[in-house]
């Protein structure tokens, strides 16, 4: 219990990088305009008049007005509880397509 080997908090699985519950209204209008930019590449890609796959699907996604505030926050998880958890509990969440949820959800 004590001397050279007592544990610490991180040896007691103590608390490492604090994640908020929800998301602040900072983070979500970044979230929105990081959104909006996607979206503003994708549709000059488009008007480019390039065609592949990869601009088919996104052509498919649900533009960020478009989406509701639960989907653009938010991302299925079986995991969870109530099964949505925040967006940003996802890892790289920033980097990731997470525009879409199975149906129901």
């Amino acid at each position: 219990m004590f001397g050279a080997f007592r544990p610490s908090h991180v040896n007691l699985s103590g608390l490492l990088w604090k994640t908020p519950w929800k998301l602040s209204p900072t983070r979500k209008a970044n979230a929105r305009s990081r959104l909006k930019k996607v979206d503003a590449v994708i549709e000059a890609v488009r008007a480019s008049g390039v065609q592949c796959g990869a601009l088919a699907h996104a052509l498919e996604l649900p533009k960020e007005h478009e989406m509701p505030a639960r989907d653009k926050y938010t991302i299925f998880s079986p995991n969870v509880k109530g099964y949505r958890k925040g967006i940003h509990k996802v890892p790289k969440w920033t980097r990731l397509t997470l525009r879409t949820n199975p149906k129901g959800f």
